[in-house]
């Protein structure tokens, strides 16, 4: 049995402490704030609820698995889990209006086509084919395995996009894709929305990225009754089941190394834990900037991703009862100097004090620097809330009270205002996370900020990897 300490109590961290408790190891988590779920938060007043952190869960098959592999109670007997139909609502800048079908290609083509003409609907259809290449080729180095010793190849661009131009210029970045396929600026817009929901700038983000949007519309989009915070709950409670020690408001300032390898942390009153192995759910750059440059060598360096952006959400506490045409998640694209909004309207009693009154969650993405510094974000938000208004009938009339978070509050809860995105092929490998096994052997990367990346089903499956890894050795292979 090994002693094993965990920096940090975010999902990806949680993950892997269950799964390891389960391998019969010791497991105690250290977390800096006064509770666990990382930037899986929830904010409540006067009877409103609202998820501060992401609304939807893709890819819920990944939860599903932690569940099955560390206890009897599968996932669905500890959170209430629904599909979002429709997936998504779009109000483009022109006013054109579509719904989307959770899961359905051919909802999905028939919908485009009634709503922004005949032949958009197949211009998107074949786009995602072309995404379900790049999807096939890249799932599991990116999912499902260890990221490999020599992740070269997964600097190539995987996407097949088609030639443009006499000159038959190579397409390498998502908004080309828009501009050169897609060939209506409503459709590129759509592409560009689900860039940005992630966290990346489609100018610079790699045609690559073009899997974001296949995934959602091929796996789904779901909800868990009570919010995504229900899920951090379910996966701290298994934690306790499996006998995980939690001791929060307590940070750890450094990694003990000993012989050239990771021995056990110091924390930040001075204490000193031992440990066999410490698996570091914390924002990487911390422990890159401090550590683990200097474990590197030469152009051999490991790097993380940074993708410089982070969130604005506006919680909006509102009277009267949500209408019954209303749908769960609705996107309103750019328009002047609105910026582009997520509208998250969840029918859930849990969320509000009574049926007269609705609790709805607008974000934003938004650049963390240099274009972010001295943001007046009170204004920013009323911009959003502006945009939000062409997703609620009557916003302003019934809007009671607002409350703002910004990239600050990100960095309070997280450790970072920056949110790390999903693993990404191409673009040279600059957006390809940390690897789980770091240089410093008995130290390991779990969480957002590590492979497979930012995102909760992504988070999940770092923190299988990095079990498998502890667990299996040099001999894991990733999920079969």
């Amino acid at each position: 049995m090994a002693r094993i300490v965990v920096i940090g109590a975010g999902l990806g961290a949680m993950a892997a402490a269950a799964r390891l408790a389960v391998a019969g190891h010791r497991v105690t988590v250290y977390e800096r704030t006064a509770t666990y779920g990382g930037a899986v938060g929830r904010f409540a007043r006067e009877g409103f609820a609202f998820d501060t952190g992401p609304g939807l869960l893709h890819l819920p098959a990944v939860y599903r698995d932690l569940f099955v592999k560390t206890g009897k109670e599968p996932l669905e007997e500890c959170v209430a889990l629904s599909q979002v139909d429709p997936a998504s609502r779009h109000v483009f800048a022109d006013g054109t209006r579509v719904d989307l079908p959770n899961a359905s290609r051919a909802g999905t083509v028939s919908a485009l086509d009634a709503a922004l003409g005949a032949g958009a609907g197949a211009r998107w259809g074949d786009f995602l084919v072309r995404a379900r290449e790049a999807w096939d080729r890249t799932r599991r180095p990116l999912l499902e395995e260890p990221q490999p010793a020599d992740p070269a190849p997964l600097a190539r661009e995987p996407y097949p996009a088609l030639k443009a131009g006499l000159l038959r210029r190579p397409t390498t970045t998502l908004a080309q894709v828009g501009a050169r396929e897609l060939a209506d600026p409503r459709l590129a817009a759509l592409l560009d929305a689900y860039a940005w929901s992630y966290g990346f700038d489609p100018a610079t983000a790699p045609a690559a990225a073009a899997v974001l949007p296949y995934m959602e519309q091929t796996f789904g989009s779901w909800y868990v009754g009570g919010g995504l915070r229900a899920l951090a709950d379910a996966v701290h409670e298994r934690c306790r089941k499996r006998r995980v020690e939690f001791v929060f408001d307590t940070a750890v300032e450094d990694v003990l190394e000993k012989d050239g390898r990771a021995v056990g942390v110091r924390l930040a009153g001075g204490e000193t834990v031992e440990a066999d192995h410490v698996v570091s759910g914390a924002p990487v750059p911390a422990l890159y900037d401090e550590h683990v440059v200097e474990w590197g060598d030469g152009d051999d360096r490991p790097h993380y991703q940074t993708t410089r952006t982070s969130r604005v959400t506006v919680c909006l506490a509102l009277r009267g009862p949500r209408e019954s045409a209303a749908v769960h998640r609705t996107l309103v694209h750019a328009a002047g100097e609105r910026p582009t909004v997520t509208v998250l309207r969840p029918d859930d009693p849990a969320l509000r004090p009574d049926a007269e009154h609705e609790s709805v969650t607008v974000t934003a993405t938004v650049r963390t620097s240099p274009e972010g510094a001295g943001q007046d974000w009170e204004a920013f938000a009323d911009r959003m809330v502006e945009a939000a208004a062409e997703a609620v009938p009557g916003l302003r009339e019934r809007l009671l009270w607002r409350h703002v978070r910004t990239p600050e509050d990100v960095r309070r809860d997280t450790g970072s205002a920056e949110v790390p995105g999903p693993a990404l092929a191409g673009a040279r490998g600059l957006l390809l996370p940390a690897a789980n096994r770091s240089p410093l052997p008995g130290l390991w990367f779990a969480g957002g900020w590590s492979h497979p990346g930012g995102g909760l089903a992504h988070a999940g499956m770092s923190g299988a990897l990095v079990a498998g890894l502890i667990v299996e050795g040099a001999d894991f292979r990733g999920s079969q």
